[in-house]
C-alpha cells in the first residue's frame, strides 16, 4: 500500500503553519478540520492551512509537502486509531470507536489518491471553499524519477546558525 508522508525542502512551514509538521510524519489531508467553519473565520495562519497544508498524524503540525511512501497493514491500523483518537480529542467523538469509520475514510481517501503514484511521488494541494460553502481541493504531483523506490532520504534540512 502507498500512502504521504510530510516531507520539508525548507524552513518556511515554520513560519506560515501555527504548527509545523515533523518531517517524515503519515499525512492526510486534513480538510475535516475546516468542514464545520465559515469561510470568512479562516484567516492568518489557519488560512494558509487551509489552503495548502496536509495534516500529520503524530505531530498533527501542517506540512506543504507529501511524499508516497510504503505502508505496511500494521501501520495502516495505528494510522486510523491515531486519527481516531485526535477526532476524539480535537473535535468532540464520543469516542475511539466511533471515530473509526471517519478515520477509516480519511486513510482511504489517502490511499487510493496514492495508489497510482511512484514511491517518492511528491503532492502539493490546493484548497478552496466554492460558493456554495463545500471544500473542493485539487492535488497536484512531481513525479518520481523512475519506478524503483528510493530507499534512502534524498534531501535533508539543515538550520543556519545565522
Amino acid at each position: 500500500m502507498k500512502f504521504l508522508r510530510t516531507i520539508r525542502f525548507d524552513p518556511s512551514d515554520e513560519n506560515v503553519f501555527d504548527r509545523a509538521a515533523v518531517p517524515d510524519e503519515w499525512a492526510v489531508s486534513g480538510a475535516f478540520e475546516f468542514a464545520a467553519r465559515e469561510p470568512e473565520s479562516v484567516t492568518g495562519k489557519a488560512k494558509q492551512a487551509f489552503a495548502n497544508g496536509f495534516l500529520s498524524l503524530e505531530s498533527f503540525g501542517r506540512s506543504t509537502f507529501a511524499s508516497v511512501a510504503e505502508l505496511g497493514e500494521e501501520d495502516l491500523v495505528e494510522v486510523e486509531r491515531r486519527l481516531a483518537r485526535h477526532f476524539v480529542e480535537s473535535y468532540g467523538a464520543p469516542d475511539e470507536e466511533a471515530a473509526l469509520p471517519a478515520a477509516r475514510e480519511e486513510a482511504r481517501f489517502v490511499l487510493d489518491l496514492c495508489k497510482d503514484s511512484l514511491i517518492n511521488t511528491i503532492f502539493t494541494v490546493q484548497r478552496r471553499f466554492a460558493e456554495d460553502g463545500q471544500i473542493k481541493e485539487e492535488f497536484r504531483t512531481i513525479k518520481a524519477p523512475d519506478a524503483r523506490p528510493m530507499h534512502t532520504r534524498i534531501w535533508n534540512v539543515v538550520e543556519d546558525d545565522e
